[in-house]
């Protein structure tokens, strides 16, 4: 009966978060719509990948942005879904694609530009096109364009996705400049650092635990402090020094933000020579900390 319960609880549980995952993704697209026609295209700030490209057919010969993108991207639809994954991978993209492309169109005829200053409207810029797609990937869908371009190239030709981007976008922003003149692309180099980092923090969320390595002739002290003290689990890495190559463990440790000081302090007390290394952990599951999402359906 009990595994009854739980077959029938799949369905259920898949169309949430299906549901779910649309509703990020709907939110994230009419962000990145809406962000078109109030920052960028009124200040000629062109925008990377396909969008870019319908920007600049606009200021060319005053095509809409939203349809041309959309335009654009449906050879590459066709081409994603032959070699890239199917229908199925695909379904998310093209959904994302329409809603963002309908949504700029529209919301070109209701918002009031701003184009007071330039920090405004680069900082705001890049804030709304960083949530916008950090909330896209947070539904497991993609703004298509260059996305599905370096998707199919790293799959069948093994271009690391970094090397397509800096490629594509570098050409879009050439073309801009012949356009709109070198400002406006400055600008817009601005908006491509913000929205990459404010999406990253959307997807993955704002650093709040810390990752220490600690390695000490005191470990087995230091162990038994953080025990005591701050309940955190630990794990012991084997190591080996590179000049005297003896055989040291390297203690590692996760803890929250508010416990890093008095972990520092712990292992000063005990080992002031110890070496330690503290770096972000932006996104940590388990015990003490989140819990584990349930596995994710396509």
């Amino acid at each position: 009966m009990t595994i009854n319960i739980l077959n029938q609880d799949k369905p259920l549980k898949k169309l949430t978060e299906n549901l779910q995952d649309y509703i990020l993704i709907i939110i994230g697209s009419l962000i990145l719509a809406a962000n078109v026609p109030l920052f960028l295209e009124p200040n000629k700030v062109i925008s990377t990948g396909v969008t870019g490209i319908g920007m600049l057919t606009h200021y060319l010969w005053n095509w809409p942005i939203g349809m041309v993108t959309l335009a654009l991207n449906i050879p590459l639809f066709i081409v994603g879904i032959k070699y890239g994954g199917g229908r199925k991978f695909f379904a998310r993209t093209i959904f994302t694609v329409v809603v963002m492309s309908v949504g700029m169109d529209l919301f070109a005829q209701v918002l009031t530009p701003i184009q007071s200053d330039p920090l405004i409207y680069t900082l705001f810029g890049g804030l709304l096109d960083g949530i916008g797609i950090g909330l896209v990937l947070r539904g497991r869908g993609t703004t298509g364009g260059t996305d599905i371009v370096a998707q199919i190239l790293n799959r069948h030709k093994g271009i690391p996705f970094s090397q397509i981007f800096i490629v594509v976008n570098s050409v879009i922003l050439l073309a801009a400049a012949l356009v709109v003149e070198i400002e406006p692309v400055l600008y817009a180099l601005i908006v491509t650092y913000i929205s990459g980092r404010v999406a990253s923090i959307v997807q993955e969320g704002v650093s709040y635990a810390r990752m220490v390595f600690i390695i000490s002739d005191q470990h087995e002290a230091i162990r038994e402090a953080i025990f005591n003290n701050l309940d955190r689990g630990i794990t012991m890495l084997e190591s080996r020094g590179g000049y005297q190559k003896i055989p040291r463990p390297t203690l590692y440790i996760v803890v929250s933000l508010t416990q890093v000081t008095q972990l520092k302090r712990l292992i000063s007390e005990i080992d002031p020579k110890a070496f330690v290394v503290v770096s972000d952990a932006h996104e940590v599951l388990g015990e003490g900390f989140q819990p584990m999402p349930p596995q994710g359906t396509e």
